[in-house]
């Protein structure tokens, strides 16, 4: 087993940006690009995040002769566009609002290694904005790990009267199983405990930059 430390949702984001950027663009972002793409206000809080991707092997050690931000070149890159062993179920469109009909579309994209767990896994592309507090946005990419339990305050997909879906913050007690959305604006949905199937956790999260 690797040592490697989970990244957080905020690395996520930073070294999403860098391999879409990698991906389009012939020069590494600078420190100021990044801050400005993501909305960074302090360039001190990036540094320490690039620091763990450099830790994780996910980022290159910067250096006085190095211009920008740049990823490793080595085996532990998990960009490859054509690498089969990250390859994921793409299942369609999740509300991260009011629930909504289950898609049934099926396909499969690549994602880096570090977004997944070892577990079975599967990826929503997240539609509205109720948990925009958390950081999750419309048109974002959600990794699920698939199974059927939960802890309060899981961040889940649930599955609501057999044949609708949504992204959600579980809170279970015997008698009923609460949702609840990360905005201010927005009210937790109460259900009978029968009503409503954990169908996966949230483990990860892809946001393109690009439009």
């Amino acid at each position: 087993m690797s040592d490697y430390q989970p990244l957080t949702r905020k690395q996520q984001e930073i070294y999403q940006f860098l391999v879409e950027h990698y991906q389009h663009r012939n020069t590494p972002p600078t420190l100021d690009e990044i801050c400005s793409a993501l909305g960074l206000k302090s360039r001190g809080s990036l540094h320490k995040h690039i620091q763990h991707l450099v830790d994780a092997k996910l980022v290159e050690p910067s250096n006085r002769k190095q211009r920008g931000i740049r990823l490793t070149t080595t085996k532990n890159t998990p960009i490859i566009k054509d690498s089969t062993n990250n390859a994921i179920p793409y299942l369609g469109k999740i509300a991260a609002g009011q629930p909504l009909e289950a898609v049934a579309n099926y396909s499969k994209i690549t994602i880096p290694t570090q977004l997944k767990t070892e577990n079975e896994c599967y990826v929503l592309q997240v539609t509205g904005d109720s948990m925009i507090d958390l950081g999750i946005f419309n048109n974002d990419w959600v990794i699920i790990e698939k199974r059927n339990y939960a802890k309060n305050g899981d961040i889940i997909v649930a599955l609501v009267n057999n044949n609708e879906v949504t992204l959600k913050i579980i809170e279970q007690t015997p008698s009923k199983t609460i949702l609840k959305p990360a905005n201010k604006e927005m009210q937790p949905m109460h259900f009978d405990p029968d009503n409503v199937q954990i169908q996966g956790i949230l483990v990860g999260q892809m946001r393109s930059y690009i439009h």
